[in-house]
């Protein structure tokens, strides 16, 4: 299947009780880095439509952030979460190719298909990674949203925040 299959968000198929061998999703983390109340600075990667992204996408976003964050602050320099969780099951109709396959497979008939993935239902408007950190390292969060970007379906942009000072004393 190719990824397009995949980006339309369709009805949600999220009860687990129901849906047999469902797979976990493949995110090892959820936020990385050091959380601290004096951050200046919140960077929100934004998506610009309606879609879904598959959470093998969004594990490599989150790797690719957070390898060149750890590289030019270090580890404790900045905060970083991801906010789109994986909670809507795909399903495939899995069809065998070549010879004598149509011996084999059934086409349309009971095609609902059976579980292969996770993605997250991302609304416009909605952010997918947010990044907290100090002034000195926004220009490396905007470097590594954009990146991040360029591994994810369709068009984000990035939002940059200035935390109050109330909450930075």
């Amino acid at each position: 299947m190719k990824a397009k299959n995949w980006r339309a968000a369709e009805r949600p198929y999220t009860r687990e009780d129901y849906i047999h061998g469902a797979p976990q999703p493949r995110i090892a983390k959820y936020t990385m880095g050091a959380y601290k109340e004096d951050y200046t600075h919140e960077l929100l990667l934004i998506a610009e439509e309606d879609l879904q992204v598959r959470d093998v996408a969004l594990e490599s976003a989150r790797v690719t952030i957070g390898k060149q964050l750890t590289s030019k602050l270090g580890g404790d320099n900045f905060f970083l979460e991801l906010k789109a969780h994986p909670h809507h099951v795909l399903r495939e109709n899995k069809m065998i190719f070549g010879a004598h396959a149509d011996r084999l497979q059934e086409g349309m008939r009971r095609a609902f298909g059976k579980p292969v993935g996770r993605a997250a239902r991302v609304r416009k408007g909605s952010p997918v990674f947010r990044v907290l950190t100090y002034s000195n390292g926004v220009e490396e969060a905007k470097k590594a949203l954009r990146t991040a970007a360029k591994k994810l379906p369709k068009r984000y942009r990035v939002l940059i925040r200035e935390l109050a000072a109330s909450k930075a004393a």
